[in-house]
């Protein structure tokens, strides 16, 4: 089997996942989204913003752009910034941009062959400012594997704050359920 048919399947995995924990927090307060946490990003929303931040700047720079940066997460930390600046500012707002990324992150997928996969990656890290060259499957595992651990990390927010019907993103849920 190719490879990119395997990373094309753990990809419709993410952006599936990334919708049922976006139908999940639906319910939530305001407070409830912004509530601290010891864990993640520190609440909700920030871990959402996170999530949509990482899988924005690495396609970024895998289309290119070696110093991508995207409303949201890290933004805040650069400077001319106040800390925590966050452009993205409802629900709504973030479920939208997700959506056009998610079209953005198809074509792509759709257009990467197996040969495209040791290719290079060049990226300047936006805290450090350090530059670094990693090979696109490893960028493109990265992607998924990061979905995963951040998304576990939000289950468990959403736990503690008493939502009483957990989204359930298991790959062999989507298989079954697609």
């Amino acid at each position: 089997m190719p490879e990119t048919l395997s990373i094309n399947r753990l990809h419709q995995h993410r952006i599936w996942s990334n919708h049922r924990l976006l139908a999940a927090v639906q319910e939530l307060s305001a407070e409830q989204l912004r509530q601290r946490f010891e864990i993640g990003q520190g609440s909700i929303w920030k871990t959402l913003t996170h999530l949509y931040a990482a899988e924005y700047v690495w396609l970024a720079a895998l289309k290119g752009d070696v110093t991508p940066l995207t409303p949201g997460d890290q933004q805040g930390k650069l400077p001319g910034n106040q800390e925590g600046d966050n452009p993205i500012q409802t629900l709504s707002e973030l479920e939208q941009r997700w959506r056009l990324l998610d079209k953005e992150w198809q074509g792509y997928l759709d257009a990467l062959k197996d040969a495209d996969l040791n290719r290079p990656i060049n990226k300047v890290s936006s805290l450090s400012g350090q530059r670094s060259s990693t090979k696109c499957v490893d960028i493109l595992l990265h992607v998924c594997t990061h979905a995963q651990y951040t998304t576990s990390q939000l289950i468990n927010m959403l736990r503690q704050v008493g939502h009483t019907e957990l989204p359930d993103v298991m790959l062999i849920t989507m298989a079954r359920t697609s």
